[in-house]
């Protein structure tokens, strides 16, 4: 696979991998034009593709990997962060991981865009219940649509004080 800045990553094989290199390939092209990867986990090398002065300059501190989500990408033209877990074994963007990425994202000025990545409708079936408000869907089953979790705005970050306490 072939990133913005002309990177080639070779990911290790498996269904998490895979749809890792379907956010990057389809949901990045069709919904993040133009965002740069940021920051790729891999099953086999957590810390796979890391830009760390690109996350330094937002205010993503680097000292806890694990904190991050699998994909992260930045758009500077809306200064938007997608923050997007490829939900296999781990699962989706639930209230506390939303919670916790809010905690420690809490000095990065970019609007944070959620996303919850499947490979099927059944596996987003799965998880259904788990998924936190305020965040998107996105099925690689049908690349071109999106699951809002809140009808008042489609694709794009929320404030603090919209999200229920």
């Amino acid at each position: 696979m072939r990133v913005s800045n002309g990177t080639v990553l070779d990911l290790s094989p498996g269904k998490h991998n895979e749809l890792q290199v379907r956010i990057i390939e389809e949901f990045a092209k069709i919904f993040a034009p133009g965002a740069a990867l940021l920051y790729l986990g891999d099953t086999a090398k957590k810390m796979f593709y890391v830009d760390a002065p690109a996350l330094a300059s937002l205010g993503v501190p680097m000292t806890a990997h694990e904190k991050l989500p699998d994909v992260v990408l930045f758009d500077s033209q809306r200064n938007w962060l997608y923050l997007i877990e490829a939900a296999t074994a781990h699962g989706p963007v639930t209230a506390k991981r939303h919670y916790e990425l809010e905690e420690f994202l809490k000095d990065c000025p970019a609007g944070r865009v959620y996303v919850s990545a499947f490979l099927t409708f059944a596996d987003f079936r799965k998880w259904l219940r788990e998924i936190a408000w305020e965040t998107e869907v996105w099925i690689a089953e049908n690349p071109t649509h999106l699951i809002h979790y809140n009808g008042d705005e489609f694709l794009g970050p929320r404030s603090g004080a919209e999200l229920p306490r």
